[in-house]
């Protein structure tokens, strides 16, 4: 199969094209990883690339309880116990970064950090909070210029301390709903300064925390992640959406970066995206190319063999199959995960999902 096969992404080898999507599992106590969570990405290291879980630059980007950051000393070495731990069974890891933006809520905060977005529009619906259960989504912060910086520089020391933490790279999350989506999108960004108003000025942001991330660690150790026609965390599709994202592929072509990965949600509700829109953002970016949404793994080597992505990331199947490339290779069914357990404390739903070959035994 050409999905098992090797691939050169920038300066490291990929023993297989198969990446484990980035999924917010809510294990981090005290928002430091940890052995369980070393245990749970050692298991799945038989995909080629690892994309953690959306991981916290600062704390004014946490926003679910339990999240990881990877803003202190005790968050690094955290981290690199899992990296290392990767590593040994010949995989890769790139650490996602996720600020959460509006979506978010200071019960899951520190006491000095706060709610931003680039403008005060209300978020519908409600969060969880291990204090208080489900809590309303509090009216966010319009960032200041100075905010806006301080983020962009918080974005920059994350890298710097990603690299520290022994992972091959960075993943910026610029989509389902969060901070740089947030900007993308007109609906929740009405801004009338430089980072706002024109389609230009609603992706300045996504595009200076690229470069400058790029800048810090070395563009060939940056990925982004988008998700157009998005309506997670009460997203509205907007009007120009090719227009929009085919100017950030091209934009993101120039910096030459490692890799756009393009997550289609239409498979968890969200509405259609067009295989035209999926090619033309592939061939204006021009790079290394993750294809995300709804695979299994005969879907995903006809995207490959049909040059449709280069790379194909799974979420949720890599939840109850700690062993899905081994399940791929073979042509083996792929077990279901527990949905109820998706986002608990423990080690139940998450490092106690047995092997096909536990399971046959």
């Amino acid at each position: 199969m050409k999905l098992l096969e090797t691939y050169q992404l920038g300066k490291i080898t990929l023993k297989n094209r198969v990446v484990m999507a980035p999924m917010t599992r809510c294990r981090a106590i005290n928002n430091i990883p940890n052995d369980l969570m070393k245990e749970y990405y050692a298991q799945r290291a038989g995909a080629g690339l690892i994309i953690a879980e959306g991981i916290a630059p600062s704390p004014n980007a946490l926003g679910y309880a339990r999240i990881p950051g990877i803003f202190n000393q005790d968050q690094i070495q955290g981290w690199k116990k899992i990296t290392e731990a990767v590593h040994e069974q010949g995989s890769r890891i790139f650490a996602q970064f996720m600020h959460t933006g509006r979506a978010s809520h200071p019960d899951n905060m520190p006491d000095d950090a706060v709610v931003l977005a680039p403008s005060a529009v209300y978020h519908k619906g409600a969060m969880w909070t291990d204090q208080h259960g489900n809590q309303p989504f509090p009216l966010a912060k319009e960032m200041t210029a100075d905010d806006i910086q301080n983020t962009i520089e918080e974005f920059v020391q994350a890298a710097k301390n990603a690299i520290t933490s022994g992972f091959d790279g960075v993943e910026i999350h610029a989509g389902t709903g969060f901070l740089i989506d947030e900007f993308i999108n007109p609906h929740t960004n009405l801004r009338t300064d430089e980072y706002g108003g024109s389609l230009e000025g609603r992706m300045k942001f996504a595009l200076e925390v690229t470069q400058k991330i790029a800048n810090a660690i070395g563009k060939e150790k940056v990925g982004i992640r988008i998700s157009p026609n998005g309506i997670y965390n009460d997203m509205i599709p907007f009007e120009g959406t090719d227009e929009a994202f085919l100017y950030l592929a091209t934009s993101l072509k120039d910096m030459g970066i490692a890799y756009l990965h393009m997550v289609d949600h239409e498979a968890m509700g969200a509405p259609h995206v067009s295989s035209t829109l999926k090619e033309k953002v592939k061939n204006a970016f021009g790079g290394t190319y993750i294809a995300s949404g709804g695979f299994n793994g005969e879907t995903a080597e006809h995207a490959i063999n049909n040059e449709h992505g280069d790379l194909v990331a799974f979420g949720r199947p890599f939840i109850a199959n700690p062993d899905l490339v081994e399940r791929i290779r073979d042509g083996k069914d792929f077990a279901i995960s527990d949905p109820q357990t998706h986002y608990s404390a423990t080690e139940v739903g998450f490092t106690d999902y047995p092997t096909l070959e536990k399971v046959t035994a």
